[in-house]
């Protein structure tokens, strides 16, 4: 008989996440909680626990009202209900922008109390001073470039990005100076395909798209969107379950049988 232990399920690390530039694509989607987190580990290579929480969980009309405690909150019950993927928590708006300092202060907080395994802020060169800071004092940092939710009220709402030639090289002066700042991986969301592409052969760090291009290193895309939870998804969302009229037609019949008092039935009584 056989006495060898099983081995240990060990995490993907911030480090092999680094290293599939060019190589395998990253696979990611978002979770909020334990549940949906045990689901998703099993296939994804980092999980984000994405300030999009305030909208899809909160019904909340943009990210910018997410509180750091909220995100801290349902940061710590994905990394409850995960074993093997990596898990970033998104900074939310307010926590880092003032000062690199101010962002250390937060992020470590959020690394601390949550024990994911990296932190995640918008933000091109205007940031880089930033992760440069977090980076050089032990905090993994994704980037995030392009359409950034958080300045949606100066960007005017969620537009596509590059549709103008003439913003490329800003875009992509942004990409440059994140990743030469000591960002891991760079997610690009709401760009035109050509520029997420060039954008993805000029730096050294995974690109992940969401609304960019399948010329990006790796994907993410919120859980809820791709299960059809969320009636009007965006246009880059590929909806891959319909389980929004599958838990509508459970709840109302749930609430026949009840009314019909054929529920609870015999199996589900105590004698």
């Amino acid at each position: 008989m056989s006495t060898d232990a099983p081995k240990p399920i060990r995490r993907i690390t911030v480090p092999q996440i680094a290293a599939r530039k060019g190589g395998e694509p990253i696979v990611s989607l978002t979770s909020y909680h334990a549940h949906t987190a045990a689901i998703v580990d099993k296939y994804a290579d980092f999980i984000l626990v994405g300030d999009s929480l305030g909208m899809v969980m909160h019904g909340m009309d943009s990210t910018v009202g997410v509180p750091l405690d909220l995100m801290i909150m349902h940061g710590r019950a994905v990394v409850r209900g995960t074993q093997r993927a990596l898990v970033v928590v998104d900074m939310p708006f307010g926590s880092y922008e003032e000062s690199p300092a101010m962002a250390f202060r937060n992020a470590a907080r959020v690394m601390k109390e949550t024990q994911c395994g990296a932190v995640k802020l918008e933000g091109g060169a205007r940031m880089a001073e930033t992760i440069r800071f977090l980076t050089e004092r032990g905090i993994p940092v994704m980037a995030h470039t392009g359409l950034t939710p958080q300045s949606s009220h100066v960007m005017g709402g969620f537009k596509t990005q590059g549709r103008d030639e003439d913003s490329w090289p800003a875009h992509e002066a942004d990409a440059r100076a994140v990743a030469e700042a000591g960002a891991f991986a760079l997610v690009l969301e709401g760009m035109v395909e050509p520029l997420a592409a060039r954008i993805t052969r000029q730096i050294d760090i995974p690109t992940i798209g969401i609304g960019a291009s399948a010329e990006c290193d790796g994907q993410v895309l919120v859980l809820e969107d791709m299960l059809g939870l969320n009636p009007k998804p965006p246009k880059f969302v590929k909806v891959y379950g319909q389980l929004g009229g599958m838990i509508e037609q459970a709840v109302k019949d749930y609430a026949d049988e009840v009314k019909a008092r054929s529920f609870p039935g015999e199996g589900q009584v105590y004698r």
